[in-house]
């Protein structure tokens, strides 16, 4: 039997307009965990995947062209030198909530390579891995940036930009994220088709929207690396005003910003797709209490409080 793991992740600065060749920051959430088992399997069976939290279980040789878990299953196989069905089960648990913007997908399908790797003893760098894992997130999201598999399989903050790559960069100061869920789940593909439509009826609106978003991302880069936290939560107020603008946001969600406000917060925004899902807090140790406790009293289903260093 082998295990494996990989994080949730949030996206600090950028959704969106990362997808239109802007950049974005993400960094992974290690307090979410997927997890990926795999052991043998009587002869005959063929790979079947496990999905203990939405009670499913399929064959992957059935499943691969149309579902992501078959197809990263298979790709991985292949990859390691197992194609086309060796006997095995694949159990996956995930405590990343799912369509909220954390990465669920990316994080269980990561999950799922390295356990497949290491189970038959070969070894995948990080980047190989992102690259397997967004094949699968395509059928997840139709366009997706790439932001998420880049930041799960590496574990690190990125600077990230679409068709143009990647880079680690310095945190300046550990920052201190309070990130809470709405409890709506949220179809990134729909949210992402949806504004797509709204882009090509009116690009010149949104290419503005995208360009004053991409020199915040700029801006915040900066302001991480060199530990300015407050100037650093205005900016998040600022990007999420401009995701308010793409009518990307909801009234869970800006209340949600609002009480985080009010708590203490320096700066607060949502996070990922949008229309439901999460928001994240730049908090300090000082007002963590009591923005997590506002988050609650206004709705918020769970508060997740993370540190990025």
């Amino acid at each position: 039997m082998t295990t494996a793991h990989a994080p949730g992740k949030v996206i600090l600065f950028g959704e969106h307009a990362v997808v239109y060749g802007r950049p974005a920051i993400a960094a992974p959430v290690t307090e979410i965990q997927a997890r990926a088992t795999v052991e043998p399997a009587p002869p005959g069976q063929g790979a079947r995947i496990v999905a203990m939290d939405v009670g499913q279980q399929f064959l992957v040789r059935e499943e691969a062209q149309e579902n992501p878990l078959a197809r990263i299953a298979q790709l991985t196989l292949r990859r390691v030198g197992q194609a086309p069905d060796p006997d095995l089960t694949i159990t996956i648990t995930s405590d990343v909530p799912i369509a909220r913007g954390m990465g669920s997908g990316a994080a269980v399908s990561t999950a799922i390579v390295r356990a497949l790797a290491a189970h038959f003893e070969h070894w995948l760098p990080s980047r190989e891995i992102s690259d397997l894992v967004y094949q699968a997130e395509v059928l997840y999201h139709g366009t997706p940036s790439g932001i998420d598999n880049t930041v799960i399989a590496f574990e690190k903050p990125v600077f990230f930009v679409k068709d143009e790559g990647w880079e680690f960069f310095w945190v300046g100061s550990p920052l201190l994220l309070a990130i809470a869920d709405t409890g709506i789940q949220s179809s990134t593909r729909k949210v992402v088709s949806d504004l797509r439509r709204r882009y090509e009826a009116d690009p010149d609106h949104y290419r503005l929207l995208f360009d004053r978003v991409g020199e915040i991302v700029a801006r915040a880069r900066a302001a991480i690396e060199r530990g300015e936290v407050a100037r650093l939560g205005q900016l998040m107020n600022r990007n999420h005003r401009l995701l308010q603008a793409m009518d990307v946001s909801c009234p869970e969600l800006d209340r949600l910003v609002g009480a985080a406000r009010e708590g203490g917060a320096l700066g607060a925004k949502l996070c990922g797709a949008g229309r439901g899902g999460n928001m994240i807090a730049l908090v300090t140790a000082e007002t963590r209490g009591r923005v997590d406790m506002m988050l609650r009293l206004a709705g918020a289903a769970d508060v997740i409080v993370t540190e990025i260093r």
